[in-house]
């Protein structure tokens, strides 16, 4: 037999490494994708709570009953402040309507991060559990009761006793950054499994250009 006709043959049997082999399973090579984001999504969310709860603590040793500490040239302010309200002192209702609301929260996003692909998301989902968490702790096991506690805010912006802006913690910060984040990847067109909005309409627009490299090309941003 000719050389020639022998390595086109092994040429043309050999897997194309962009097209997706069809006897391994749909899920095999998502599994390991959605276990690495979700195990993204609880670091993340371990680290922001870690800095909320600590934060929280050296704030009511050092500034219970004291005068506002003045820092960064007056950009930013520390104090003590016990707040019965949502972030930011916004007021939704009484405080158990609050916990309620941080609980379900929590437990949706841990039902939700199974589904994650995107880095971004679970950056992003994971800064806001934090969040809920810190503040709901407070919730929890801080005075006037169970459910009922008071959470601890000591940043304020600009002018104490906010002034410019409602006095906060490293829990609000952690939402709004998470927030914040979510709403541009949407505004992207980055969704949550890790596709994009304007790659799946172009794909649908030229389906011969996306076979055989849509898998391999698949956005985990």
């Amino acid at each position: 037999m000719d050389n020639g006709t022998v390595n086109s043959e092994q040429q043309n049997s050999a897997p194309d490494p962009g097209r997706a082999d069809p006897e391994r399973p749909a899920g095999a090579t998502e599994a390991p994708v959605a276990k690495r984001r979700a195990g993204l999504l609880l670091v993340v969310a371990a680290l922001a709570y870690v800095v909320d709860v600590v934060t929280k603590v050296l704030a009511t040793a050092g500034l219970e009953a004291g005068e506002p500490v003045r820092i960064l040239g007056g950009a930013v302010y520390l104090q003590l402040l016990r707040n019965p309200y949502a972030a930011f002192g916004m007021s939704f209702g009484g405080t158990w309507v609050l916990t309620v609301v941080a609980t379900l929260v929590v437990l949706g996003i841990l039902w939700f991060a199974r589904r994650l692909r995107s880095v971004g998301w679970a950056v992003g989902l994971g800064l806001i559990l934090a969040g809920a968490l810190g503040n709901l702790t407070d919730r929890i096991f801080r005075a006037p009761g169970v459910f009922e506690g008071h959470v601890v805010d000591f940043v304020s912006v600009f002018a104490p006793n906010g002034e410019f802006f409602p006095v906060f913690n490293a829990a609000d910060s952690a939402i709004t950054v998470g927030a914040v984040l979510i709403v541009l990847l949407t505004a992207l067109g980055r969704e949550y499994d890790g596709t994009r909005t304007g790659k799946q309409r172009d794909d649908r627009a030229h389906p011969r250009a996306a076979d055989g490299s849509g898998a391999a090309g698949e956005d985990r941003a």
